[in-house]
């Protein structure tokens, strides 16, 4: 077994819990105020916070920007008490700062924590992703294939008619010609507004959130944190960066990224033993909001891992103003 295929110690679990749980309150101390950027560097400063305490030496490969653009949570920084094992951790404390400052679904605060090379470094550029859940073959998607296939393959797959399917995509302007393709071919639409790690864990659960597939672009870093969850859940992503200027190529290849047109598969974004951890912000398809009683906080939160398939749903109530 190498070094990166061992599984991380069990008392990792919780403690990465405890970091989506404090971004989630302190984004959700803005919720509904209209100001993105206060509930985002709310959220960051939280679990910035929490992180540094956790008994590990991590770097963060999937984060709140590059080094230039942001000064906590950024690619490269050094989080943790130095002690211990060696690891990768990819966050996004407030996915979905536009939900959140409208106090709209489906905001989470997300986290993964991975062994040392076992998390995809992306630049903070779009990728072209297709999603969706577990118990299917290898040969149901395909990134490069046509909308109309993908949803056939999908529904014979599933014994269902493409009218039955429900694709989640973002609303985006970008989206105007696959939102045309997938309503042709038959299937319905849920477009969303933000949040695309939302989007895509909700279809590995379709009987649940009556998302069975998610199609389109959106951004890397969150795709990454995607194909971590999917990695717990089983199910299956295709991802391909676009790297249409040679500034983005740049970026991608001091990260190491040489092919542009490499096609990503869960595996590869997301390797080896895998702790996922989501917080709900506002309330959503498969987790409650944080919600403030005078003296108690409650958040709603999953916790998943690769190696044993385990997913635990969290309901917590915190102390007000409490640091644990």
């Amino acid at each position: 077994m190498g070094r990166n295929e061992i599984p991380i110690d069990r008392i990792l679990t919780m403690e990465i819990v405890r970091a989506t749980e404090h971004a989630a309150i302190a984004a959700a101390r803005h919720r509904g105020a209209g100001d993105e950027p206060a509930a985002d560097m709310a959220a960051a400063r939280a679990m910035f916070s929490q992180l540094n305490r956790l008994p590990l030496s991590g770097r963060i490969v999937v984060g709140e920007g590059e080094q230039d653009e942001t000064d906590l949570l950024h690619v490269g920084q050094t989080v943790g008490t130095g002690e211990g094992d060696t690891f990768d951790i990819a966050v996004d404390a407030l996915e979905g700062n536009t939900l959140c400052a409208k106090s709209l679904p489906n905001a989470l605060s997300v986290a993964a924590i991975a062994r040392r090379g076992c998390l995809l470094a992306t630049p903070n550029v779009y990728m072209q992703k297709i999603a969706i859940g577990p118990g299917y073959g290898p040969d149901v998607i395909d990134i490069d294939a046509p909308p109309v296939d993908n949803l056939e393959r999908l529904a014979k797959a599933k014994g269902v008619r493409v009218k039955d399917l429900t694709a989640c995509i973002l609303d985006r302007p970008r989206h105007a010609n696959l939102v045309e393709a997938v309503r042709e071919a038959g299937a319905s639409i849920r477009l969303i507004g933000d949040g695309d790690v939302a989007g895509i864990i909700h279809a590995s659960d379709p009987d649940e959130t009556g998302i069975d597939i998610y199609l389109g672009s959106g951004s890397a870093p969150a795709g990454v944190l995607a194909a971590a969850a999917l990695r717990c859940t089983g199910g299956q992503m295709q991802g391909r960066l676009i790297l249409d200027t040679p500034a983005k190529f740049e970026r991608a290849a001091k990260l190491g990224i040489e092919d542009p047109n490499r096609v990503y598969k869960t595996e590869d974004m997301a390797r080896g033993d895998i702790l996922f951890a989501a917080t709900g912000v506002t309330k959503g398809s498969l987790l409650e909001g944080v919600r403030f009683r005078r003296d108690v906080v409650f958040t709603h939160s999953l916790m998943m891992r690769s190696a044993s398939g385990t997913i635990r749903e969290i309901r917590a109530r915190h102390r007000a103003n409490s640091e644990d």
